[in-house]
């Protein structure tokens, strides 16, 4: 049977017809990513400096996995061997509540237990008070009681409950400011709680700033031990997050199962005046489309996995996950059975604790918006090792390296975490 040329040469026209084709789509939607991510205009403005978004977009090298950092486990806590002491207390309780976020209830955690250590009066279990009205939750709804009960027993005697036969007219408001002191104890509390013999500490927060310094001198043990020895996630809680790192790992197996954390909050933004900083090329906060080409820049991977903690997916969010696609909020990676309880619930609260204890665990955090999350974050990851904090910037090369970024905290050694650790 003879072969008609004409096929032939018809059949090789439609097979480069066909490649052609591909490669015009494939050239498309390249195109179309490019202008996604350049958005209304054709660069992106931080502070008057113009960066193209292409260029972040081919700036890293294919098949680059990333600029990761191996944790450090060198530090040990200081404190242990100078807590040796038994705990003493008086008749008089210390009572108070922890609100507005787990960045807050660490300090405010710190602060009630040297104000009842100072005073030799016993510490009576917090409640946990939301920013609505009547939003209110007990200490073990999302903290283990024993455990900080267990872990401050040689410093201060801890108490579930307050006595019944303790009226709360007999209590005595005391407003403390945060890394409150020995000698402001002494001063403005002692005397209160003497005449009262029993008081409710509320912490205000004149600055959000935790860098130590010459003026702080050594930082009391005790402080250490409450702030990072005390608190740990009730058991059910505690296993929604490690299931939640869990399938973030799983997500990344092309980075060796390491991911992202980006503290990225709508509502905060548009709140927020993201004006600049007064270093060159620094701002107090960043957008979605900022973040992107920050970390493209810096030479992430397109295949990064990016955990947010904004609430729901916003539109505003798209274009980071054009960039890069395996970016996520809660609902994409908690367990189902789980969402009704944490994440439908009018409170925000878990979804705030749950946020802050991934950042704290994530490979590399990057705070889009500064203030005490990110301050208590990083105290968090020093603790446990994770160093790689990468403060945005306005970047003018492709070829910066993620080490430029580092958080001031880690990289001068600034944080109070490292009164604590050494």
């Amino acid at each position: 049977m003879g072969v008609d040329l004409r096929q032939v040469v018809a059949g090789i026209l439609t097979i480069a017809m066909f490649v052609m084709l591909a490669q015009m789509l494939h050239r498309d939607y390249l195109d179309s990513l490019q202008e996604k991510a350049q958005g209304d205009a054709n660069d992106i403005e931080f502070e008057g400096s113009r960066v193209s978004v292409k260029e972040s977009l081919v700036g890293a090298l294919e098949g680059n996995k990333g600029p990761w950092m191996d944790d450090n486990n060198d530090l040990n806590p200081c404190w242990p061997t100078l807590l040796s002491d038994e705990a003493v207390s008086s008749k008089g309780y210390v009572t108070f509540s922890l609100t507005n976020g787990p960045e807050y209830h660490i300090s405010q955690i710190t602060d009630a237990v040297m104000v009842a250590k100072h005073l030799r009066a016993t510490l009576v279990l917090p409640d946990i008070r939301g920013s609505k009205p009547g939003d209110e939750r007990s200490f073990e709804d999302i903290y283990d009681a024993d455990k900080l009960i267990k872990s401050l027993e040689n410093v201060i005697k801890v108490v579930k409950q307050l006595p019944e036969e303790v009226s709360l007219r007999d209590i005595a408001i005391v407003k403390v400011p945060t890394r409150v002191t020995e000698d402001y104890i002494k001063e403005h509390i002692e005397p209160i709680f003497k005449s009262k013999g029993n008081i409710r500490v509320a912490t205000y927060f004149p600055s959000v700033n935790l860098r130590k310094s010459s003026q702080d001198g050594e930082t009391d043990p005790v402080a250490c031990l409450a702030m990072f020895g005390s608190l740990e996630l009730q058991h059910e809680l505690n296993a929604v997050v490690e299931s939640m790192i869990e399938r973030l790992r799983t997500h990344s197996k092309k980075s060796g199962g390491r991911f992202i954390a980006v503290d990225l909050r709508i509502e905060a933004l548009e709140k927020k005046n993201c004006h600049s900083t007064g270093v060159a090329g620094s701002k107090t906060c960043y957008n979605a489309q900022e973040i992107a080409v920050f970390l493209r820049k810096l030479g992430f991977s397109g295949d990064t996995t990016i955990y947010l903690t904004q609430p729901r997916w916003d539109s505003s969010l798209n274009i980071l996950k054009d960039i890069f696609p395996k970016t996520f909020t809660k609902e994409a990676v908690m367990p189902a059975s789980k969402r009704s309880k944490y994440l439908e619930s009018e409170s925000s609260e878990y979804e705030n604790v749950i946020d802050f204890y991934i950042s704290s665990r994530s490979d590399v955090f990057v705070p889009a918006i500064s203030g005490l999350f990110y301050a208590n974050t990083v105290g968090k990851r020093i603790a446990l090792g994770k160093a790689q904090v990468l403060v945005p910037a306005e970047i003018s090369e492709s070829s910066s390296l993620a080490t430029d970024f580092i958080s001031p905290y880690i990289s001068k050694k600034n944080h109070l975490a490292y009164s604590c650790f050494c």
